[in-house]
């Protein structure tokens, strides 16, 4: 199936019950998982499930899982979740490996920051740290960290390794508070990534590594962000123990981030797509529904191999760069208030392909792009680990405006791979944004909810209505068993890149 051939496919969703849905692909049986309120699913794009469509038929694809926060993409659409045992595909997981959330909480209560003075000289501390925007994002501002490119092959290779976060000024135990720490290579070591670095360096493939290495501690253009929230931990008694019992603080300071692996990972999956496109051409395989964006390789193959080094890179790089975020952002808020405290709540992914075993035992790899991860307490995963009590923290981004959400994952998660959206999804393309978007508009409603910024004017495809109704989105994933919400995250200032994104 094409998709060219839109005409009709919403009309074959059908509801399995509330909030879940299927769409079963002709004889074949082969259903797709839809999520979403009625509300979500009519307002789905024709050409989002007809690209979902693709994905699931697929070689080797064994289920498809479309999120209320889907929109179209590269390949597969974004917040979707793509599961195979036999194959790995790049289009999924996108150029932006690993591009994640994390969250900082603190111990600065709210009245500490009401004052706009006090906000202001925190943004400027902040920016003094942590450079914004594609492309320039290197050693452009005065208090960043030193990274040269010894210490960037170690990030790459090692990740979160405790040497690394030495060298770094991150503590060690954050290691502890991350979805994955690190990433090693296919056959389980660093050795198979130094190899594959160094012949990447060879090819002359990285010619840049040295600049990108210095890109560590950035934020990158388009939806990236770091944000300063105040707390509300939610009234049921059971969920605000849940969040307690993750280091929330309820009516504090606490600040989420959003990023991924900046140029690094961007050339890697980039170099990754040309060699696989160049090789199905070369071979005359067809594309997955004449889709270049859905190459793929089997596992055990060398170009799975090989791309599966790549995403381990570009992995560990994105999650180190959270890491020194986060420090960086703790060092500016002990800079403008003395006595600060922090630690991470959690740092988690929604551009990576993990090897996982679905409810049935069977071992997948499962692809998220746009979607996070979402284990319930007594998940295997999350065997000796700090959440396998209570499952891991979700963390999802919704807009300055109406707020961000921290969920836990419910049994009921498993009919979703467990997975469940990485926030709010687009409602406008960043072109339909600028076009229909008033800037006066979009400046005048944060004022109004006083939540500054360090850009001079929001950028017009970040504001507020160029994304999904949040609060349904949410709903989507409530009704549907999926997850409960334990706190709500309510901006007080957002550090964006305000130039023009060239994603």
């Amino acid at each position: 199936m094409s998709t060219g051939s839109t005409s009709g496919l919403k009309s074959c969703i059908r509801p399995d019950r509330d909030g879940v849905s299927q769409l079963h692909l002709g004889d074949d049986q082969r259903p797709m998982t839809v999520i979403g309120t009625p509300q979500i699913l009519a307002d789905l794009d024709e050409k989002c499930v007809a690209q979902a469509v693709n994905s699931r038929l697929a070689p080797g694809v064994s289920h498809v899982v479309l999120n209320p926060d889907a929109h179209l993409g590269y390949g597969a659409p974004v917040g979707c979740v793509m599961t195979s045992p036999t194959h790995v595909y790049p289009g999924p997981v996108g150029v932006d490996i690993k591009c994640s959330m994390s969250l900082l909480q603190t111990n600065v209560d709210s009245a500490a920051i009401e004052d706009r003075r006090v906000r202001r000289e925190l943004i400027k501390a902040v920016c003094e740290r942590i450079p914004t925007g594609t492309g320039r994002g290197g050693r452009h501002v005065s208090k960043a960290r030193d990274v040269d490119e010894r210490l960037g092959r170690e990030v790459a290779i090692e990740g979160a390794a405790k040497n690394v976060l030495r060298q770094l000024g991150i503590p060690k135990y954050w290691a502890q508070r991350c979805e994955d720490a690190f990433h090693r290579g296919p056959d389980g070591t660093t050795h198979s990534l130094d190899e594959r670095l160094e012949q990447l360096q060879r090819q002359r493939r990285l010619e840049r590594f040295g600049f990108q290495m210095r890109q560590l501690g950035s934020y990158g253009g388009g939806n990236h962000f770091g944000e300063c929230e105040v707390v509300s931990l939610a009234a049921d008694a059971a969920r605000r123990e849940t969040a307690t019992n993750w280091g929330l603080l309820d009516g504090k300071v606490a600040f989420l981030s959003h990023c991924g692996s900046r140029g690094f990972g961007h050339s890697l999956a980039s170099h990754q797509f040309r060699t696989l496109k160049s090789r199905f051409k070369k071979l005359g395989q067809a594309f997955p529904g004449g889709d270049a964006d859905l190459v793929y390789a089997e596992i055990g193959s060398p170009e799975a191999s090989q791309y599966l080094c790549d995403m381990a890179l570009g992995a560990n790089f994105a999650t180190v760069n959270h890491l020194l975020i986060n420090q960086l952002v703790l060092e500016a808020f002990q800079q403008v208030l003395p006595g600060t405290q922090g630690e991470l709540v959690y740092f988690i992914s929604h551009n990576i392909a993990r090897q996982e075993r679905n409810a049935d035992g069977i071992l997948e790899w499962v692809h998220r792009k746009g979607a996070t991860r979402a284990m319930p307490a007594g998940h295997p995963e999350l065997e000796r680990t700090d959440f396998a009590e209570t499952g891991h923290p979700i963390l999802l981004p919704g807009n300055p405006r109406d707020g961000s959400a921290v969920m836990v994952a419910l049994p009921g998660a498993a009919a979703a791979a467990y997975s469940v959206n990485h926030g709010a999804g687009r409602a406008l393309s960043r072109r339909g944004a600028k076009r229909e978007l008033d800037q006066q508009h979009i400046d005048a409603e944060l004022d109004q909810h006083d939540i500054l910024s360090n850009c001079r004017t929001y950028p017009k495809d970040e504001a507020p209505d160029a994304y999904k109704d949040f609060e349904e989105v949410l709903r989507s994933v409530k009704v549907a068993g999926l997850a409960a919400e334990v706190a709500r995250l309510n901006a007080k200032f957002v550090i964006k890149d305000g130039s023009d994104p060239d994603d």
